[in-house]
This record gives C-alpha cells, sequence and structure tokens, in this order.
C-alpha cells in the first residue's frame, strides 16, 4: 500500500461529512451509495466515484449501497449489472446486503406519482417532445404554459392510470410536475416524471410500459434507502434544486443531502459510456475489455492492480474544478505499483540472432538468476546456449554517437550471463542482416567484468534453444489526440491507427505455464501481463506499461484545466515572473487551493486575469474561486475560447459578492451576461434587477407564506426532523427568485417555524 492509500484523506466532501457527523446531522450516520446505470461497463471515472462514497463509508464507519438506476429498459442488461458487480469487488469493496435496484421501487414510485397528481404537484400533459421542448423557454425567456397544465387532478389521474394500463402509444403522454415554468432553473420548467416506453425489462419484463425518469427514481431512491450524502458530479448541479423539490413534494420523511464533485477527465482518453459503447459496437476494439480501452475490465486485462487505481484515485484527490488530468500520471502511479510487485524475467520481442563461437554446440550453461533486484528470495535458471536470441535495436553495424549495445568489436554484458564481443556479421545477397557473431569470455560467468575490461553496455537476452515462442501484444494510447473530438467531430477520427501492434517474441523458459494473469517486468521492456487468450498451445502476453516514464520529468503536467481559456484583457499584463511560478509556489503566496493553484498553473491567460482582478483590489482567494469554478465552468458549457472582460470586472464581481449584494447564485447568471458581452457587473445588475434580498421585513414575509403554503414539511420539522429545512430553505429561495441572502432567509424561516 502506497503512502497516497495511507495517507489520511481531505477533501471539501470529507470535510462537509465529518461536519455532519459532529453536528449529528442524519442522526450523525453516514450512508452513501454508488449508483450506476446498468447500460455500460464502469471505467475509470467510475473507479473514482467508487472510491469516494466506498472510501467514506469505510472512514466514517458507515455503509455505502450498489444500486443499479435501472429505469430505462431500452439500454440496460443483466451483463452490465454482473460486470459492474465484478468490477467494485475488484477494486477492494463490498455492499454487502446493501444491494439495490431502482427497478425494485416502481411500484412506491407509481404511487408517489399519484400522490404529487392529488397534491397539485403533477399532471398529465399530451404534447410531443418538439412542443415540450419548445414550450420550456430559453435561458433568457420564460417557457410558456401548455393547455395541459389546467387540466383537474381527477383528470390527471385517470390518464395517469390508463398510462400505466397501456392504453397510449409511447410519446403519447407524459406525467409532468409542476413547478415554475419562469424558473431561472431550466429544470425546473415542469420536467417530465414518467414517460410511455413499450420496451422490455431486462428486470420486470413486461409489467410495465411507463418508466419514472432519472431525475425522479433517483432522489426518491436515496430517500427509500435513508441515505445520507448523494454524491454526484458537478453537470447534475442544476439538477439539485429539483432532486430537493421532489423529495419535500412527495412528503419524504427522510431528506438526503446531494453535494457535487468534478468528474475525472484523463488526456487521450474518452470517458463516456455513449462513445465507449460506439467503439465497441463499431468494432473499433475488441469487446469491452480491450486492453486499450479505460474500462475497468479493459485496465484489469491490461495488467493494471486495483491498488494503483485506488492509489490514482487518491493523488488526483476530489475538487468541484473542471480539470483534465494527464494520462501520463496514471502510467507513473502504475509503474510504482508494479515496480514492487513484478518478478523480472527476460525475453526478447523483435528475435535476432546471436551465435556464440566460443562455446562448442550441444553446451549449455546453466545459470541462476535472481527474479528480484533487491534481494529478496527466489530465483530461476537460464539456459546459455550456443545461439542465442537478442534484441534487433540491441545492435548496430554503424552504431550512432552514445550507441552503448552491441556493435562490430564491441564489448558488452549479456545480463545474469558472460561478457561477449562481436566478432562478426552474416548478411544475405541483399545485404540484409541475418545473424550477428560473438565470442564470450569463460571467466565472466554471471557478468562480472575482469578488471580493466570495458564493456560497452548490458542487453538481455534468451536462449534460442530453450525460450519459447509468444505473441506479445503492444499498447499504445487508443488515441492520437489529446483530447478525442475536442473540435467537434467525430472523436473516432482521433483514432490512433498504432495503438496496438502485435508481435512473436521469444521469451524465457520459465514462463512456460504461467497462468492468466501473472504480472511481471521483461527487463529494459516494461510490464507485462498473461493475457486471457492464451492457450495451453501458446501464451499471449499484453504490456501494461512501459519502463519508461515521462511522469517523473515532467510532474508539473499532471492536472491542467480541461479548457483552454484565453480572456482577452485591456489591462496590463502579470508580471512574468509571476506567471513563471510554480504551482505550489502560487498557493503559497496567495493562499488558494492547490487545485485551484494547478489549474491557474497551466492556464497563463486564467493566470493573467486573476493577476488583474488582484491588482484592482479583490481578493485572492475569492478571485480564484470564481475564476478557476464558475468562470472555467461557463466557458465550458457556452464552448467559448476567451472572455471579453479582463480582471477589473472580476474584482468587480467578487466585490458584489463579499459585500452581500449578489448571491454566488446570481453571480453564475451574472457573469454568463458578461461573457455574452452585455456589460459589466454592474450594468447587468440594475438592467435585471439582481441584488440580493436583505431587507427583513421581505424576507419574513417569504419566510412565513412558505411555511404557510407547506404545513406537512412544517409539521415535521417541529416534530424534531430538522432535515426539511433545507428543503423549505430550496423553496423559499425559489419564491424569492434566487435573490434572497440565504443566510438571512434561513434565519427568518427558523423564526418563522418557531412562531417567533
Amino acid at each position: 500500500m502506497s503512502d497516497q492509500e495511507t495517507r489520511p484523506p481531505s477533501d471539501f466532501i470529507r470535510d462537509l461529512v465529518r461536519a455532519d457527523v459532529s453536528a449529528g446531522t442524519h442522526g450523525g450516520k453516514v450512508c452513501t451509495r454508488f449508483p450506476p446505470e446498468p447500460n455500460g461497463y464502469l471505467h475509470i471515472g467510475h473507479a473514482k466515484s467508487i472510491c469516494l462514497n466506498f472510501g467514506l463509508a469505510n472512514e466514517f464507519n458507515g455503509v455505502c449501497h450498489l444500486r443499479m438506476d435501472d429505469t430505462n429498459p431500452t439500454t440496460e442488461d443483466q451483463e452490465y449489472v454482473e460486470a459492474i458487480q465484478r468490477d467494485v469487488r475488484w477494486l477492494g469493496f463490498d455492499w454487502h446486503d446493501k444491494m439495490f435496484y431502482a427497478s425494485d421501487y416502481f411500484g412506491r414510485l407509481f404511487e408517489i406519482g399519484e400522490q404529487l397528481i392529488g397534491s397539485g404537484h403533477a399532471y398529465v400533459c399530451d404534447c410531443t417532445e418538439d412542443e415540450l421542448g419548445r414550450d420550456r423557454g430559453t435561458v433568457t425567456q420564460a417557457g410558456a404554459n401548455c393547455v395541459h397544465r389546467t387540466r383537474s387532478a381527477a383528470e390527471s389521474l385517470d390518464l395517469f392510470r390508463r398510462m400505466r394500463k397501456g392504453e397510449y402509444n409511447e410519446g403519447a403522454k407524459t406525467l409532468r410536475a409542476k413547478i415554475d415554468l419562469a424558473s431561472p432553473n431550466m429544470k425546473l420548467r415542469d420536467p417530465p416524471l414518467y414517460r410511455i416506453k413499450r420496451s422490455h425489462h431486462y428486470r420486470t419484463a413486461d409489467a410495465w410500459c411507463i418508466y419514472p425518469l432519472y431525475d425522479y427514481a433517483h432522489c426518491l431512491s436515496d430517500s427509500f434507502e435513508g441515505i445520507t450524502h448523494s454524491l454526484c458530479t458537478t453537470e447534475f448541479e442544476s439538477a439539485r434544486e429539483l432532486y430537493d423539490w421532489v423529495v419535500a413534494a412527495a412528503g419524504m420523511p427522510w431528506v438526503p443531502r446531494q453535494t457535487e464533485f468534478a468528474r475525472l477527465n484523463i488526456s487521450y482518453t474518452v470517458l463516456s459510456k455513449r462513445k465507449l459503447l460506439e467503439l465497441v459496437q463499431n468494432k473499433d476494439v475488441n469487446g469491452w475489455d480491450d486492453p486499450r480501452l479505460p474500462t475497468l475490465a479493459g485496465l484489469r486485462r491490461r495488467g493494471c492492480t486495483p491498488e494503483a487505481i485506488r492509489d490514482f484515485c487518491a493523488r488526483i484527490g476530489v475538487s468541484k474544478n473542471l480539470s483534465t488530468v494527464d494520462v501520463a500520471l496514471f502510467e507513473h502511479t502504475l509503474r510504482e505499483d508494479l515496480d514492487a510487485r513484478s518478478p523480472r524475467v527476460m525475453g526478447v520481442l523483435r528475435p535476432l540472432k546471436v551465435t556464440v563461437e566460443s562455446l562448442p554446440s550441444g553446451t549449455v550453461e546453466e545459470l541462476d538468476a535472481p527474479y528480484w533486484p533487491d534481494g529478496r528470495e527466489g530465483s530461476r535458471k537460464l539456459q546459455f546456449t550456443r545461439e542465442l536470441f537478442i534484441e534487433q535495436d540491441d545492435f548496430a553495424e554503424d552504431p550512432p554517437p552514445d550507441f552503448h549495445r552491441l556493435a562490430p568489436g564491441r564489448t558488452v554484458r549479456l545480463r545474469h550471463a558472460f561478457i561477449v564481443t562481436c566478432v562478426g556479421v552474416i548478411k544475405d545477397r541483399d545485404g540484409n542482416l541475418l545473424e550477428v557473431r560473438v565470442a564470450h569470455d569463460p571467466k565472466t560467468r554471471g557478468g562480472d567484468a575482469a578488471a580493466g575490461q570495458k564493456v560497452d553496455g548490458t542487453i538481455h537476452w534468451v536462449s534460442a534453444e530453450h525460450s519459447i515462442p509468444v505473441e506479445v501484444r503492444l499498447f499504445d494510447r487508443l488515441f492520437s489526440t489529446e483530447s478525442p473530438g475536442e473540435k467537434g467531430g467525430d472523436f473516432r477520427k482521433d483514432l490512433n491507427p498504432r495503438s496496438l501492434e502485435v508481435l512473436q517474441a521469444r521469451v524465457e523458459s520459465s514462463l512456460q505455464h504461467a497462468a492468466h494473469g501473472t504480472r511481471f517486468q521483461l527487463e529494459r521492456l516494461g510490464y507485462f501481463v498473461v493475457d486471457s487468450d492464451s492457450t495451453s498451445n501458446g501464451l499471449v502476453l499484453g504490456r501494461t506499461v512501459t519502463l519508461r516514464d515521462s511522469w517523473a520529468r515532467a510532474a508539473g503536467k499532471a492536472v491542467k484545466p480541461a479548457a483552454r481559456v484565453k480572456p482577452v484583457s485591456k489591462q496590463t499584463a502579470a508580471a512574468p515572473q509571476e506567471l513563471n511560478e510554480s504551482a505550489s509556489a502560487l498557493q503559497s503566496r496567495l493562499g488558494i487551493s492547490a487545485d485551484e493553484a494547478r489549474t491557474l498553473d497551466g492556464e497563463p491567460l486564467l493566470r493573467t486575469l486573476l493577476e488583474e482582478a488582484i491588482a484592482a483590489g479583490a481578493a485572492a482567494k475569492d478571485s480564484a474561486a470564481l475564476i478557476c469554478n464558475d468562470l472555467l465552468g461557463e466557458l465550458r458549457a457556452r464552448k467559448l475560447a476567451q472572455a471579453l472582460f479582463g480582471g477589473a470586472q472580476i474584482a468587480e464581481l467578487v466585490g458584489l459578492l463579499r459585500a452581500g449584494t449578489l448571491s454566488s447564485r446570481l453571480a453564475k447568471e451574472v457573469l454568463g451576461e458578461m461573457l455574452a458581452g452585455k456589460g459589466s457587473p454592474a450594468e447587468i445588475i440594475a438592467r435585471g434587477g439582481l441584488t440580493v434580498i436583505t431587507d427583513s421585513a421581505v424576507l419574513e414575509a417569504v419566510a412565513f407564506k412558505v411555511v404557510a403554503g407547506n404545513p406537512e414539511l412544517a409539521a415535521r420539522f417541529k416534530a424534531g426532523n430538522a432535515n426539511v429545512l433545507g428543503a423549505l430553505l430550496g423553496i423559499a429561495m425559489r419564491e424569492s427568485a434566487g435573490r434572497a441572502n440565504p443566510k438571512a432567509l434561513r434565519e427568518a424561516l427558523e423564526a418563522a417555524l418557531s412562531g417567533k
């Protein structure tokens, strides 16, 4: 186990959970879940979530559920369920008896749908998918009520039950939440909760022809299971309000807390199940467990260890920053792990025949060779014979400068064997090299040079007679570009045509009976594993990773922002020496987080924007958080390459946030308007009436209205269920159009609930 695994982890989610446990929230319990959709194989991005959810449960003496969010029968399959279970166990985690399926809740979810209709929170809609999209409006224009929104509860209930009975065609009707078609959050504009799908479900067969949507089923499943902390990636941040709304509208006694973290992105890799499925279906790869894929099945077949993957997840940490991890960091972590567990053996990938002229035919010199370079016990026998194989690259008839291998007249050490000198070569009629002739020094058994003897280098070898033929598969990165499909084209056009090279090689006889999954290092060539395609008639070896470690020389490239941001600024650029600071120096000077420092270190122009904001009087920590999280996220979402404003505008926005004039939620809206070229923060706020409401009388009125309008939630709070306060606060924030000061509004709600 590495230092990374033994070091107590620390990140904003663990700090949040630690605070909740200390405060007795949810009774001081921790219950997390890993909730994959069984529509594909898990990949290394899922490993980050698995390690986080199961890791938190272990650290805080809690439990972690494994739940299949299987609400889409058209894409899900039992094969994927079994693969997911296999991968989670392989990573080293166990859900024990906490295995769940969203499909087990179909009956309860349908009943809650009926309740939502009865309470006026849902209605059946006949609009087509195109009509639904059109009537939702845009980010700057409110949605429009459809004619079905005013249907009576009785009519909607009858239609919903008839949907259940299968009386309507697919797409004819949906059950929609009745929330707010003018909400700035598009997710709240009467989203669909149920749709008709006439598809066979892998578990429930044909018992259902209507299925709940993810945003409806997911939060209720969390509540059914008593999940305390619902952890998801940042693309679900906008769905958090809907998550809270559904739980509150359904009157659920258990209110989980959703928190978002940044998903894992890795260079030269795609981590989209849709894209991975496309690669599999188009036969660009050989199935889900192709060693070139980032699936856990592929990584396992490639020879990666679960320990290395867990270590990698610990190294990259958990944050909200959108970033891309250099694949070299993963390879470096893998090498560190394999170095400690892989015995050393020898093999020749591209054999070149060598004849030892000084050794009589039929002679076999048996040599003892250790498996480990550090003195650990364990060795094997090597056979040194007249005919050997070496690597083609280890011989040069006309060697370049600094060539420290075999050449005419040169002397090298054969690993664990003897020192030999090249005395000639044999070629065919066309001048192609066929064979190298050498003489060995019998006094150098074991490779020990005589006093004063010059040796040009050490190379590996195998006996031509005793070595065994094997098929070797050398894997390169599946994609030839750092960000496949980045320019909006077909990501498959970025596939690397040389991602797989198959060689007919030779390896030493000690590997004759190596079992599937056996890992070892072929000296000077890399780390290898015995592939599952091996048979009793022949071994197939796959290279897990090369020995060369580019990461050790360029560790600063580990994490970089996922978008190349080019802010256009009319202000003075940051001083060159400031831009040349390392990430650690930047973190120390400005007092910002390590993640923010790494993000800024990778993007000098973002860095310039920060230095300009600081020069304009803004606090460094607040500015860095805004730039690395909100600005970078907006640029990625809008696919923009630059920001049409400078650090002074960032400083102005940060100042408004610190003064409480603007909420963090509204700040994102203002930032979006700034990116659209709509003016300065002050101009946008004045034009849109976006200032934060701090007037106590106004906030009290909002609080009393929300409490009066939600008597069931208020009663549960008064009965001692403090968890519902978050749901009430969400409702109250929507009532204020997101403009209320959250802290002041919470205080007003607590006062209203206590009757003060």
